[in-house]
């Protein structure tokens, strides 16, 4: 009896105590205000290409919803950001001169143009075919329906006639312009009448155009190259961009920022944007980046340069082959604490060998299952919405948002170490949320276990919160009336 007496006191005496049995503690700063969030997204090519026509699809990437695919119970990732792929490759023949495909190219990421000869300009002639990339486009018309507000249009290359050597692919050494020099406002030309025709016939306006991707790389080779892709020297890139602008506002499309450039990695965006030059700088109201440089790279550098010239930061673009999510989460925590994005990308939604979020092969037109990378990225896309302002998590295992049209806080946290209790420190707010309130939280484990799982069981002792995390776990949590 005397042994269940102190057994009692000892629980008590934790319940009541504002930081209980936890190996850490971090508390969340909120004064701090990293980025105002626009949201979550991803591109459309190549994946669309194959799956355009599938609504449930849609539902999954597109919707809170829960959904069945495929068997399996899916969380909807509430996805409100899409970017669409202008193509570069058309079969007709032009005067004895038809398109050169790279001997490896795969046959998916080969993507359909609409501009198909240098005959006209004028988006109504024949020099026009505005039925191509159907399905592309439907899961695009799909995202729309579903409350996506947020478009990007962006090329991978120019249409293959403007290139020197015809080819989509790239150069034939992979490291020189393959954009033809009397093509540069051809280019911008063909990606500001598909906006202009966007916004006329498709039911939406893009919010940007970007011309180039990861145009400083020298792996665009169009003797090996297995996608369409272009090199652009820095000085060209500035003069695509003027040109870009001029075309964008001729047609009345003032409002539809230029972002650029698209780098592959933090490291060569800062180089691309130390070299643009104030012209070219002014004209870009967006700097999209790559995250492939994954836990390497000066985040940090380019968020200053970002920020000191008055720009949005787009993480535009990010994939790899870990299906587990470990990568994913380690990375995009760090993004947040380093990079500050307003935005974040994910690359290829349905691919094979972990690179998609489900597992799909867009050549053989089959779609697996969901990978856990898929819940974990659930554990950020569903909770931390647009509008909401990016703070201050106060460690490097925290990502926190705060919505103050509902008082709500929301933070994201993972554990890398040994299982163990975290404490959450809300003392520097003006409130903290209510003493003995109820804070939803949402588990997934990295790798396999748990995927997307909801629970009622925590609660605020005074202003601190504290949960189990076992090894490798991602957890969610909203707290409710938290005034900053």
């Amino acid at each position: 009896m005397i042994y269940l007496h102190a057994l009692l006191v000892f629980a008590l005496a934790i319940a009541n105590c504002p930081f209980t049995v936890a190996d850490v503690t971090t508390t969340i700063n909120p004064t701090s205000n990293w980025a105002t969030w626009e949201g979550w997204g991803v591109s459309l090519a190549w994946w669309a290409k194959a799956f355009g026509d599938r609504d449930d699809v849609a539902d999954v990437f597109f919707t809170l919803d829960t959904t069945v695919f495929n068997s399996q119970v899916l969380p909807g990732l509430g996805l409100n950001i899409v970017r669409y792929n202008a193509g570069a490759c058309s079969w007709n023949n032009i005067s004895g001169d038809v398109m050169v495909v790279s001997p490896d190219m795969i046959t998916s990421r080969q993507m359909d143009g609409y501009w198909l000869n240098w005959d006209s300009t004028d988006s109504s002639s024949t020099s026009w075919s505005w039925f191509v990339d159907s399905n592309q486009r439907n899961m695009l018309w799909n995202a729309r329906d579903r409350g996506v507000d947020i478009f990007e249009l962006f090329s991978n290359s120019p249409m293959w006639w403007m290139c020197y050597n015809h080819n989509p692919s790239g150069s034939n050494d992979g490291s020189s312009d393959n954009l033809q020099s009397w093509n540069y406002d051809q280019h911008a030309i063909y990606l500001a009448t598909i906006a202009e025709y966007a916004s006329v016939n498709w039911g939406f306006s893009f919010t940007s155009v970007e011309a180039f991707n990861e145009p400083s790389s020298d792996w665009w080779n169009g003797e090996t190259g297995t996608q369409e892709g272009c090199h652009f020297d820095v000085s060209t890139q500035a003069t695509v961009i003027a040109y870009l602008r001029s075309e964008l506002n001729s047609r009345g499309l003032t409002s539809t920022i230029i972002s650029a450039s698209d780098e592959n990695t933090y490291d060569i965006a800062i180089t691309t944007f130390d070299s643009l030059g104030s012209t070219a700088l002014g004209d870009v109201g967006r700097i999209n980046v790559h995250g492939y440089q994954y836990g390497g790279g000066r985040r940090d550098i380019l968020y200053s340069l970002a920020s000191g010239a008055g720009k949005k930061l787009w993480n535009s673009e990010y994939g790899e082959s870990d299906a587990t999510g470990q990568e994913l989460v380690s990375n995009l925590i760090l993004d947040f604490i380093w990079l500050h994005p307003s935005a974040w990308v994910y690359w290829q939604a349905l691919d094979i060998e972990g690179w998609g979020l489900i597992e799909g092969d867009n050549d053989n037109l089959t779609i697996g299952s969901a990978s856990q990378k898929y819940f974990v990225l659930a554990q950020f896309t569903r909770h931390i919405r647009p509008g909401m302002q990016i703070l201050d998590g106060g460690s490097d295992y925290t990502v926190a948002a705060y919505d103050s049209s509902t008082e709500k806080l929301v933070i994201v946290a993972v554990n890398w170490d040994s299982a163990q209790y975290i404490n959450f420190n809300l003392s520097e707010f003006s409130k903290g949320g209510v003493n003995g309130a109820l804070v939803q939280r949402w588990s997934t484990q990295i790798g396999s276990g748990e995927q997307y799982v909801g629970y009622n069981d925590t609660y605020i002792n005074g202003e601190v919160f504290w949960s189990y995390f076992d090894n490798g776990t991602v957890q969610t949590f909203e707290v409710d009336s938290v005034v900053l």
